[in-house]
């Protein structure tokens, strides 16, 4: 046969992979080198096999000529029985043998192209050599794989990954790569360390290496020399198959330690699953109990109407609210935002783990931290709520607290000397026209006294309304008003005696002096317009609105137009005192300038008069004074209006999109989530405007305006829509974040997301993002899930129902569902596969040593087991006995946290 039949051969059984050695025989140029390792190789190979039927070869192409041996070696590697064999010893006998052989082979799949037993009979060395190799790589390399990849592939990667954490070996193939010794070393110390040295070994020694590797192969793994060191290194490039044959032994004389491998790396991946799972528990636990502590303080402050009833103590207060809404709740929304991100995620993770539904602490859940949140934010804007009223209210206090000091100075300066006056036995020595001016000058006081019975009123009206209104001086106030109240119902009785005096008298006072009483008749009610517009016109007001202060201004100007008629009257009164002066000195009356009467005089009312003249010009400052602060007023109410009309907008527009990109039909996930960040960017980059609003706000508050007819936006309703609006943005981000990551998990494509997420939102018709129990019956059908609808569909119905809703709120949320719809077609760990793993590394014993979980598994993993493994209860249990079937069965069950 010639070289070209051999190609053939060759191409075949190279499992469409061509190294050096290929090309080479293509050409007919195979190395003689190569044919004397491959029949070294080969044989050991062979009588590996064949020594457990009690025979060997010696001359592997002399040999296998009768068919008989060859015959014999495929029923030892295939554990089956060849038909029986011609036993002749003619060359026909020798054809049939080998042509069984042959058939066998082909019966397995492979395809035999160019090879026929009239060449293996001929002791062709070449052909039985290709023929050999196709056996080895049927029976001992086909069935390697790793990660999927071809049988060579995969046995190249397994050497990488087991040599890969050795100093000077870097495995790329299967000639150059083991020439050295140290990749045989190498893998011998990975699954033996007590064997070999490795830190002994040097690249230097490539002859001392191969020796090494050999001879323990051999003495202790039970693998023969398939390889002649002195080959390996004088040849430029040793033989790949021979070395492929070689390295396979290895890889089976190894694959009990490889399952113990797979399955620790089983257990690992649980185990690391459930630590995560715990350490998001355990943050979340700590992050609530953080928050509602911080809740529960803060609750008796906002709570408390206690104050020191003071104008000054509440601004306080007020301030102190203004600092918590700025510096100290802020970061408690991030906190509460961060909170509802990791319950959510830790949510997705135990649903992709296959684990159960994650249930916080008694009063931790979310639906606890969202109640006492509500709370705190109900009790924030009551607290707003009161202070405000409080200010207004103690501001009306200390006014009429004014008022009230201000009328009672008033009142009593008049009454200043009354009650001696009153008491006076002056009467008594007078002449009868000194007693009938004694008499009118009382009338006159009598007369006063009825005027005053105003003020006092008034006065005690003041004091009964701060009482009523718990002014924090009240105790003063009281004494004052009794004390005052006190003196005039003394002035009353004092009054009516020295009446009731005058009048016995009266008998003998007959002549009255018209001129001064006309005066005093008319002095005195002048005086009293007089003191009532004193008063008026330094009295205080607190007004709020432009109108309330243009009411004052056009009231102030009615009184201006009647002082024309003031004048007259004052002329009028003067010109009395003149007349009495005129007629005192034409006829000299003795002591006729004094006015019986009264004790006012035209100096006195000029000087009152001067005084109100004087005020009137004043009470136009002070007057225009409070319409320029209204007017500023105003300004203010405009500037926070026009702010709060564009931010209120700007928010509800935000909002409105977040929401329709949280409805999942924009794009793909990343799209999403690439957009709501951006959304999320542009929040932050427009707090600026909320903090300028605040400033506006903080001025309108100082400013004591409490109403603005110019929007319908608070600064409290905008507080809340930023909130709301950040709050919405991280939890859309958070829902798009974990369907990315069910997506992923779950080997979901876009596609099938697109139509799980069209399905629910075209009958979530409300956009709440839940579906009840009929929507979510029917998008299941639509989506073409079965459900019948008779009892036992119903029964399907609810069973599918306990696990998307399992704490019955009565609504499928869009997670939930699409968990659901990809679940049950998903791989997933179950607790059947972490026994099987850990069965793997007990040795088939139904429990498991703390020994051999530290030597197979990660320190920190493997304490973790042992903590939390019970002791084994079984029969033949030894001390220290561990039960893995109950620890994998509670990893899948319910949590203890």
């Amino acid at each position: 046969m010639n070289d070209h039949g051999m190609n053939n051969i060759e191409n075949h059984y190279s499992d469409g992979y061509m190294e050096p050695e290929e090309e080479w025989e293509r050409e007919g140029l195979l190395d003689p080198a190569w044919e004397k390792q491959q029949k070294k190789t080969f044989t050991a190979w062979c009588n590996s096999h064949l020594r457990k039927a009690g025979t060997a070869i010696e001359n592997i192409e002399e040999d296998f000529r009768n068919g008989l041996k060859l015959m014999l070696l495929l029923e030892v590697i295939s554990g089956e029985t060849l038909p029986k064999p011609d036993r002749g010893k003619m060359r026909f006998h020798k054809i049939a043998n080998v042509n069984k052989a042959l058939d066998f082979i082909a019966s397995k799949g492979v395809k035999l192209v160019s090879i026929g037993a009239e060449e293996i009979v001929d002791g062709n060395l070449k052909m039985t050599l290709g023929m050999i190799w196709t056996i080895i790589l049927r029976f001992a390399i086909q069935d390697i794989s790793v990660e999927e990849m071809t049988a060579k592939e995969g046995l190249l990667l397994w050497c990488q990954r087991k040599t890969a954490p050795y100093r000077n070996v870097n495995v790329q193939n299967f000639h150059l790569s083991f020439k050295d010794g140290l990749a045989f070393c190498a893998l011998i110390h990975r699954h033996r360390p007590d064997l070999i040295d490795y830190s002994k070994l040097s690249k230097d020694n490539p002859l001392e290496n191969l020796n090494t590797a050999f001879d323990v192969a051999e003495k202790y793994l039970d693998i023969p020399r398939m390889l002649d060191p002195e080959d390996m290194t004088h040849t430029a490039m040793p033989d790949e198959r021979a070395i492929m044959t070689y390295v396979s032994s290895y890889y089976h004389c190894f694959s009990g330690a490889q399952k113990a491998e797979t399955a620790a790396n089983r257990i690992c991946k649980v185990l690391k699953v459930n630590q995560e799972n715990e350490r998001l528990m355990e943050e979340y636990e700590r992050l609530a109990s953080d928050l509602l502590e911080w809740i529960r303080r803060t609750m008796p402050w906002l709570q408390s109407r206690q104050s020191d009833n003071s104008l000054a103590g509440v601004q306080r207060k007020l301030e102190e609210y203004r600092t918590y809404r700025r510096k100290h709740k802020p970061p408690r929304v991030e906190q509460k935002a961060k909170l509802e991100t990791n319950f959510n995620t830790l949510q997705t993770k135990l649903r992709l783990s296959n684990r159960p539904a994650y249930m916080p602490t008694e009063g931790k859940m979310v639906s606890d931290i969202a109640n006492a949140w509500k709370g705190l934010e109900t009790s924030e804007k009551a607290f707003e709520e009161w202070l405000l009223s409080e200010m207004m209210r103690l501001e009306r206090l200390e006014h009429l607290a004014q008022k009230f000091k201000h009328k009672a100075d008033i009142h009593e300066e008049w009454t200043r000397g009354k009650e001696e006056m009153l008491q006076s036995q002056d009467f008594r020595q007078c002449k009868l026209n000194e007693l009938k001016a004694l008499k009118k000058k009382h009338e006159a006081f009598e007369s006063d006294l009825a005027a005053h019975q105003d003020r006092v009123e008034q006065i005690a009206a003041i004091a009964q309304e701060l009482n009523t209104l718990e002014y924090h001086d009240s105790v003063s106030v009281n004494t004052r008003c009794q004390r005052i109240c006190d003196q005039w119902d003394r002035l009353g009785g004092l009054t009516q005696r020295r009446r009731q005096a005058l009048d016995e008298a009266e008998r003998i006072l007959e002549k009255i002096d018209i001129l001064h009483l006309e005066f005093a008749k008319r002095a005195a009610p002048f005086n009293n317009w007089l003191d009532g517009t004193r008063e008026d016109l330094v009295d205080m007001f607190i007004v709020h609105t432009m109108e309330e202060i243009q009411g004052l201004l056009d009231a102030h100007s009615q009184f201006k137009a009647t002082l024309g008629e003031a004048d007259k009257e004052y002329n009028s009164i003067v010109n009395l005192v003149r007349e009495v002066e005129q007629t005192v000195q034409k006829y000299q009356v003795p002591g006729g300038l004094e006015n019986p009467y009264t004790t006012l005089t035209a100096h006195d009312l000029t000087k009152k008069w001067s005084e109100v003249r004087q005020l009137v010009p004043q009470r136009d400052a002070t007057l225009q004074a409070e319409l320029r602060k209204q007017q500023n007023n105003e300004m203010l109410r405009r500037q926070f209006a026009e702010k709060a009309n564009q931010v209120g907008p700007w928010i509800e527009r935000q909002m409105d999109a977040v929401t329709a990109i949280g409805m999942g039909m924009q794009g793909s996930l990343e799209d999403q989530l690439h957009r709501l960040k951006e959304y999320e960017q542009g929040v932050y980059a427009y707090k600026p405007h909320i903090e300028e609003l605040e400033k506006i706000h903080q001025a309108v508050q100082e400013g004591m305006i409490f109403e603005n007819r110019y929007t319908a936006y608070t600064m409290e309703t905008l507080r809340v829509g930023w909130e709301q609006l950040l709050t919405s943005i991280n939890r859309n981000i958070n829902e798009v974040e974990n369907q990315i990551l069910t997506r992923d998990s779950k080997g979901i494509t876009q596609e099938q997301l697109t139509e799980f997420r069209s399905s629910f939102n075209h009958f979530d018709k409300n956009r709440t993002g839940r579906l009840a129990p009929d929507e979510f019956k029917s998008c299941l059908v639509s989506l073409g899930y079965s459900i019948g609808k008779d009892r036992q569909g119903e029964i399907d119905f609810q069973r599918i129902l306990a696990i998307v809703d399992p704490n019955n709120t009565g609504y499928t949320h869009f997670d939930a569902f699409l968990d659901f719809m990809t679940r049950e077609s998903t791989d997933t760990d179950t607790a059947e596969q972490v026994i099987d793993s850990f069965r793997i590394l007990a040795g088939d014993k139904p429990y498991i040593l703390p020994d051999e979980l530290r030597r197979e598994l990660p320190p920190d993993q493997a304490e973790y087991c042992i903590q939390r493994m019970p002791p084994f209860k079984g029969p033949n249990a030894v001390p220290g006995a561990l039960d893995y079937m109950s620890f994998s069965t509670a990893l899948y069950g319910e949590s203890d946290l």
